[in-house]
């Protein structure tokens, strides 16, 4: 993903709606439609929203990784301490 995707995907309930309605969509192919073409290509547009979505997404650091990060060097715990 580009890094304008990763900023627009970053809230949580966007990923969530945007997989929630693939997979409404692929049951209401496979269920009532019983189009399996498109059963088969909403699911794999599915399974990639789940793998990009839930799987590679970039972790957000948390508050205290955030500060112990940007911590002088000398602040930080060494070999010598």
């Amino acid at each position: 993903m580009k890094a304008d995707d990763l900023k627009w995907f970053k809230p949580l309930w966007r990923r969530v709606a945007i997989t929630g309605f693939l997979a409404v969509w692929c049951a209401w192919e496979w269920i009532f439609n019983q189009e399996p073409f498109w059963g088969v290509l909403v699911g794999a547009a599915l399974l990639y929203s789940l793998y990009n979505f839930f799987y590679a997404f970039p972790k957000e650091e948390t508050p205290n990784e955030q500060t112990q990060s940007a911590r002088p060097p000398e602040e930080q715990d060494g070999p010598g301490s």
